[in-house]
């Protein structure tokens, strides 16, 4: 249908029985009808695998994959791979979306002749408390160049998620989500973006991230060091690299990315994995003693950053104690 075309929502699945009907309910009850939902049960243990039969016993829109447990990435992958849409969404399994979402996300893309629309987030936690916004969305729509698309993300003011956006099929690599990475979005996003060329931003909260405590998000120790920190600092390398081909005039920008996300590894990295043996604990600390100078005379990073990078340049072990030491 050339007015309405197959728009595929892929949503990985694990040990999620409580909140997957909530999500693919809030999918099936689109106003835009014409959907392909791929449900990719990510090795589940809990009962979600049956549930998920069952839920798509109620919709014939609705087909199912179980695989071997691999992460979000591989369930994302495999689901591309059988996607038969024209443009494609996700939604993760805890989450759910306003009725008329993708309605919206294509009349967008329509109206504006984009590849891509995304609209804006909110969070909510356990209790039903709005969280503050990560990403503030528009007061009216916007369409935005991916040269400062790029600029917004490499600043933290951008959206990365794949979960506002709707994006044209045949612009997403061959080799999709990075396997066993955090932060995946944020690298295939950026590797996306010069093919893209404009994205509409649409005013609107639509997704609904729904904050579990609990989840991969929290730490659950002072011990747990979640990887997504090394995995943002292999991302900012990537992020220089592609810059320096295809936005040169983001260099600068792209630095400061760089020097923020190791300072951000070094503010929670635990105390006791600060050592030699550590190749990229020892790789971020060379990197801030390398670039001092660049960073002192780079516009774009802040006092604070400044100084953090002093002071982690010179002793971050000791640094790093005292942070711990304030924050108790």
């Amino acid at each position: 249908m050339k007015d309405t075309p197959l728009i595929t929502i892929i949503v990985p699945v694990y040990n999620i029985l409580e909140y997957l009907p909530r999500c693919v309910h809030s999918i099936t009850a689109q106003t835009y009808q014409n959907l392909e939902i791929i449900l990719v049960d990510d090795g589940s243990t809990d009962g979600t695998g049956a549930l998920c039969d069952e839920l798509a016993a109620e919709d014939r829109r609705i087909r199912v994959y179980h695989k071997e447990n691999g992460g979000s990435s591989s369930a994302r992958n495999l689901a591309l791979r059988y996607a038969a849409g024209e443009y494609v969404g996700f939604v993760d399994s805890d989450d759910y979306i306003a009725p008329g979402m993708y309605q919206r996300l294509m009349d967008g893309i329509r109206n504006f002749s984009v590849s891509a629309a995304q609209t804006g987030r909110d969070e909510i936690d356990e209790k039903g408390n709005a969280l503050p916004n990560i990403c503030e969305p528009p007061e009216e729509p916007v369409v935005i160049e991916d040269r400062h698309f790029m600029e917004e993300l490499l600043l933290h003011r951008g959206d990365c998620s794949f979960c506002t956006k709707l994006i044209r099929r045949d612009l997403f690599p061959e080799d999709g989500f990075p396997p066993d990475r955090l932060n995946e979005d944020f690298h295939l996003l950026i590797r996306m973006l010069p093919e893209m060329g404009e994205i509409l931003s649409l005013p609107g909260q639509d997704y609904h991230v729904f904050y579990r405590i609990g989840s991969n998000s929290r730490k659950a120790d002072r011990e747990t060091f979640s990887r997504v920190y090394g995995d943002s600092v292999e991302n900012a390398d990537m992020a220089a690299e592609l810059v320096k081909r295809n936005y040169p005039e983001l260099e600068k920008t792209a630095f400061r990315f760089g020097v923020f996300q190791r300072l951000e590894y070094l503010l929670h990295i635990p105390i006791s994995q600060m050592r030699r043996d550590n190749g990229l604990y020892m790789e971020v600390v060379s990197y801030l003693r390398k670039n001092w100078l660049m960073a002192m005379k780079n516009p774009i990073l802040t006092g604070k950053n400044k100084i953090y990078h002093t002071l982690f340049g010179i002793a971050p072990k000791k640094i790093r104690q005292l942070h711990a030491a304030l924050r108790r």
